[in-house]
């Protein structure tokens, strides 16, 4: 007789707007086989693995599944604890009182990680468990996937937002920054080059954490634009840095908060771009000057969600059930481009993808380092999907002056 299979499954990490896709993938994907006995579900990630703050998810019904898939957002919690080796050698106690024999853990770099070392404790003890890690980020950071679940809907979101912003700063000129995240990857930043439909369209400069930021260049830039067309829409990364590799935010202010990590504090501040509008209007004298930073708002827009992501990141958690069912290896499932545009769905190594960042690849930069190359648009375009705003432009001619 087949041994009972108990299943749990946890998210980790910023929130995106299909994380519970995958989440509902694992749950209805492990409901098919006839072996699951148990699908449990952790609160607030791996501390709540370590805290026994479990939930039982087959009591959820199908329907309620499925509206949960389509809400943004960690249902089951999430948690920016990064586990080291004692740590995960306590989760690893948790999931073996529970008799746990599959553990899916949907996250980014850190939870990847987090995933390998869990499954080296329970092949130091010799303990049958089933260790997959479900890629999730909207940073697209992860190596060895072509994108990853939760990028696409952000980053529509972000192309939504400057198309907007665009718009708003021709009818009422002046210089617009936005700041977007990204502490080490640009990809989201540069999505905001999708919201150009015409030539002088914003943003006409956009800055990745991928090049060297020169304050006086930048300044330089800025200039130029604005006495070029009247007017200048900017995208800049969060994580943009000196030659040093000091994040402007530190160089520009006399304080800077630090996160649990010990890492500079670059979302959930305004700081930067109210520096950098600063230091244009202080330099430059432009008078109007406007900043935003979209923070949470780009991770979990309700409404503003890529039906690719959606059907993506439903897939990630199916497949991960099917390889840990049927498979014989721990691993995380990766996300492969395949002609233009498909995609296939393949088990790498832990250690392939734990703790390592992807960033931009070299020929998505143009060569200012102010923009993309047309590679990046058909990269980031099918990801998108459809029935995005067209905006139009009054084509109406001008009536003569009658007045000297």
């Amino acid at each position: 007789m087949a041994a009972a299979i108990r299943v749990l499954v946890a998210q980790g990490g910023g929130p995106t707007a299909v994380i519970n896709q995958s989440l509902a993938g694992v749950v209805l994907e492990a409901r098919r086989h006839a072996g699951v006995e148990a699908i449990y579900g952790a609160r607030h990630g791996v501390r709540g693995i370590v805290n026994e703050e479990l939930v039982d998810l087959l009591q959820e019904t199908t329907t309620n599944l499925e509206r949960v898939a389509a809400t943004p957002a960690a249902a089951l919690g999430s948690t920016r604890d990064k586990p080291d080796a004692a740590y995960c050698g306590r989760i690893f106690r948790t999931l073996q009182a529970h008799g746990i024999t599959h553990f899916f853990y949907i996250g980014g770099n850190d939870s990847s990680d987090t995933v390998r070392i869990v499954a080296e404790h329970a092949q130091a003890e010799r303990y049958a468990l089933r260790c997959i890690h479900i890629p999730k980020t909207i940073d697209n950071d992860l190596v060895e996937n072509d994108h990853t679940p939760g990028f696409a809907s952000a980053a529509r979101f972000v192309a939504q937002a400057f198309a907007g912003a665009n718009l708003d700063n021709a009818a009422l000129p002046g210089v617009y920054v936005g700041v977007v995240m990204g502490r080490h990857a640009g990809f989201l930043t540069a999505a905001a080059a999708m919201a150009q439909t015409h030539p002088d369209d914003g943003p006409h400069l956009i800055y990745l954490p991928e090049r060297v930021f020169d304050t006086a260049r930048f300044l330089a830039d800025v200039k130029r634009v604005h006495e070029s067309l009247g007017r200048c829409v900017i995208a800049v990364s969060e994580g943009i840095h000196g030659a040093d590799g000091t994040p402007i935010l530190t160089q520009l202010s006399s304080s800077v908060e630090k996160d649990a990590h010990g890492n500079v504090q670059l979302s959930g501040t305004g700081a930067l771009a109210d520096l950098l509008c600063e230091e244009i209007k202080g330099k430059l004298g432009i008078k109007r000057v406007r900043g935003d930073t979209f923070g949470y708002l780009q991770r979990s827009f309700a409404g503003c969600v890529s039906e690719v992501d959606q059907r993506e990141a439903r897939e990630v958690g199916e497949r991960a059930v099917q390889l840990a069912l049927n498979g014989d290896r721990d691993g995380s499932v990766a996300i492969k481009r395949v002609g233009d545009y498909a995609v296939d769905y393949q088990l790498v190594p832990l250690s392939a993808v734990a703790a390592k960042t992807r960033v931009m690849e070299d020929a998505f930069i143009d060569a200012a380092g102010t923009g993309v190359t047309a590679e990046f648009r058909r990269y980031l375009a099918p990801l998108l999907g459809s029935g995005l705003p067209e905006p139009a432009r009054l084509r109406a001619g001008a009536v003569p002056k009658r007045l000297a």
